[in-house]
């Protein structure tokens, strides 16, 4: 029953993110903003580590796939996303262009990883960009963005793609608790000495931007990251991919509550369109996309 629920808690958290960059990136430039999240996310995990005496990887190589692994996935993924929306690329232009992401992984993960993807999934992964299309398409007015914002996007768009299949492949049985330590630890040692050597580093510590930082720390980076593992351990890449279909439409619906944000019934259908690609996807997943979860301290299913 709990292995059910995982995919629809992801989508729900990994949904805010959106959220916590709109409240955070007015106080923070978003070098210096990831990299200060990610190193206290590093120390929690350090002291969780320590704490629980969680197994740490066997070799320097298995190491150092966790970390690239970690660097693609979050300062890849989210220095693109955050620089393109600095640089006056919209968030939903942005938010599209990552929208392209499953069907990206789809077409890498048969050559890279063995994956057979059926004219049934290929239905579900065209059906659900144009969902996107349909949730983002009113919002995405960024034609006159300039080229860097563009470029970020498309970096963060190649990242998370490459992450999820780098990961699948090299680090998939990684413990969840010094894996993602060591992760978040590699992400923020690359992205601070880009902070220092481009961004002023300068943080306003309002309340917004304490709350948006608590909220990307534990409910992202610890919560819906830790899931993310999880899934990506449970299955198929290009069916955990096609989960991040959902995330524009409840983003929509988070910022229309939390925001007032409108969204129209194109938008409504959009949201269903991708609910619909969804269980297309994972209707003929392969049999080990339906293997159970594994937990990280007894590596036993979870019921």
């Amino acid at each position: 029953m709990i292995a059910g629920l995982v995919p629809v808690v992801f989508v729900l958290l990994w949904s805010t993110g959106f959220i916590g960059a709109k409240l955070g990136l007015p106080y923070a430039e978003p070098f210096t903003f990831l990299s200060l999240r990610f190193a206290l996310v590093a120390v929690l995990l350090g002291a969780i580590c320590i704490a629980v005496r969680a197994p740490w990887p066997r070799s320097r190589r298995e190491a150092m796939h966790i970390a690239v692994a970690g660097v693609l996935v979050h300062a890849g993924y989210l220095g693109g996303v955050f620089n393109a929306i600095e640089n006056g690329l919209s968030a939903g232009a942005a938010a599209l262009i990552v929208g392209l992401q499953p069907v990206l992984t789809a077409c890498l993960a048969g050559p890279l990883l063995g994956e057979r993807i059926t004219r049934l999934q290929w239905l579900g992964f065209a059906l659900g960009l144009l969902g996107v299309v349909f949730v983002l398409g009113p919002k995405a007015n960024g034609s006159g963005a300039a080229a860097t914002s563009l470029a970020f996007a498309f970096v963060g768009l190649i990242s998370i793609t490459a992450g999820t299949l780098y990961q699948k492949r090299f680090a998939v049985a990684m413990d969840l608790r010094s894996g993602s330590m060591i992760q978040f630890a590699a992400a923020s040692a690359l992205l601070a000495p880009l902070a220092w050597s481009t961004e002023s580093m300068r943080v306003v510590w309002s309340g917004e931007f304490m709350f948006a930082l608590a909220w990307l720390v534990f409910v992202l980076s610890l919560g819906a990251i830790t899931l993310l593992n999880l899934l990506l351990r449970r299955g198929a890449a290009s069916s955990v991919a096609s989960l991040f279909y959902l995330t524009p439409g409840v983003t929509a619906l988070i910022a229309w509550a939390v925001f007032g944000e409108r969204l129209g019934w194109v938008g409504i259908a959009g949201l269903a369109l991708a609910a619909l690609a969804v269980g297309l996807v994972n209707m003929e997943a392969s049999p080990v996309v339906r293997a159970t979860l594994v937990d990280p301290a007894t590596q036993g299913p979870i019921r």
